[in-house]
């Protein structure tokens, strides 16, 4: 015991441990005694104390940008509303839902992808902006590679036809038997329609590849001249007519199946041609693929498509025929007929441009919708492929 009063108790500042404070740990906040910043090097400025300009330390980097308003660190309420991926919740920020970078992704504004959600609606927006943008130079494809070689074709073959020589023989005879050289005639009707078919067949691939061409193009900004396009469409027919060929004999023996396979077979293969200009290759299995992978969807817009070819060429075929028919059975036995029968035909096959061009845009923003619920794509992206 002693009447010393106990020693006092060491300063905050006087550099030497606080008893109370954790062993080791210093008493203070400061720098240790003798520490401070190096004086520049000999030759440079001084500068003032503080942070090197330009230092963020929010941040940790130099040059980096100031945070938002609102913004908080450390975090104490969540980023602000909306700056999550997902809208309304907090701690990950970036861009609202359905932002995507440009260039890469889906764009809701794409002018021919239709992007996965926007339903009917932006598929029939496309459509109808790829008729806008480019029927000037579609309408005189549709006629020169889909109308006149239909009309021509129709003209031969209604000059040829000897049916109506085959029905006065019947009546000037008592007697049933088969008109005079009725196999050779019946011959040459057939190779004359088989042979034209597979002709129009060539020359409307052009059309397809041709007009294809320009709506994409259009669509992603970049020029498309009549010239140009229809050089597009040789370059790529040989090869889009051969596999429509196969999808045509696929689709005609499955009708001669109770019909209802052929139909099955018309919408499974509908992507066909489209696959063959964009991608080059197995034209017939993705186009299976696509359509079992998302049946409703490419159902409900091949069956639009269908629907507003088949209105539009029964009723121009129906008008053909009660126009034809008021020349007479044989339409071609003099010239005032003929004449007739000839403008008759061609009034009708100019009235089936529109089917032509409903069933080409369609079946390419159809197309273009399939490949964006596959993966991000966009129309230079589509444009590229096509060459």
């Amino acid at each position: 015991m002693t009447d010393q009063p106990p020693p006092p108790t060491p300063s905050s500042g006087s550099g030497e441990p606080d008893p109370s404070s954790p062993a080791g740990s210093p008493g203070h906040a400061g720098p240790p005694p003798g520490w401070g910043p190096s004086p520049p090097p000999a030759g440079l400025p001084s500068s003032p104390a503080g942070p090197p300009p330009g230092w963020d330390p929010g941040q940790g980097a130099w040059g980096a940008a100031p945070p938002p308003q609102g913004w908080a660190f450390p975090p104490t309420g969540g980023y602000p509303p909306g700056s999550g991926p997902y809208g309304g919740q907090p701690w990950y920020p970036g861009a609202p839902v359905g932002w995507y970078p440009p260039g890469y992704g889906f764009d809701p504004n794409d002018a021919l992808v239709t992007p996965p959600g926007a339903g009917i609606g932006g598929w029939f927006n496309r459509c109808g902006g790829a008729l806008r943008r480019g029927w000037r130079q579609l309408v005189p494809i549709m006629l020169l590679t889909q109308v006149l070689p239909a009309a021509v074709l129709s003209v031969i073959s209604l000059g040829l036809d000897p049916s109506a020589k085959w029905a006065a023989q019947a009546e000037s005879t008592s007697t049933p038997a088969l008109p005079d050289n009725f196999a050779a005639e019946l011959l040459s009707l057939l190779v004359l329609l088989v042979g034209g078919s597979l002709v129009v067949g060539l020359v409307q691939a052009v059309g397809w590849a041709a007009g294809t061409w320009v709506i994409t193009r259009q669509a992603a900004g970049q020029p498309a001249d009549l010239e140009s396009a229809l050089r597009y469409g040789l370059r790529r027919a040989l090869g889009l007519w051969g596999w429509t060929l196969l999808v045509s004999l696929l689709i005609g023996i499955g009708v001669c199946f109770c019909v209802l396979p052929g139909i099955y077979l018309a919408f499974a293969l509908s992507m066909a041609g489209p696959v063959y200009l964009f991608e080059r290759h197995n034209p017939i299995g993705r186009s299976f693929r696509m359509f079992h992978d998302r049946l409703g969807l490419l159902l409900g817009r091949v069956a639009l498509v269908a629907a507003a070819v088949i209105v539009g060429t029964l009723i121009p075929g129906g008008l053909e025929g009660v126009g034809t028919s008021a020349f007479g059975t044989d339409p071609f036995s003099s010239a005032g007929t003929a004449a007739g029968t000839v403008v008759v035909i061609g009034i009708t096959a100019v009235l089936v441009l529109p089917a032509h061009l409903a069933q080409m845009i369609g079946l390419l923003v159809t197309y273009a919708e399939q490949r964006a619920h596959e993966g991000p794509v966009n129309t230079p992206g589509l444009a590229a492929e096509l060459g």
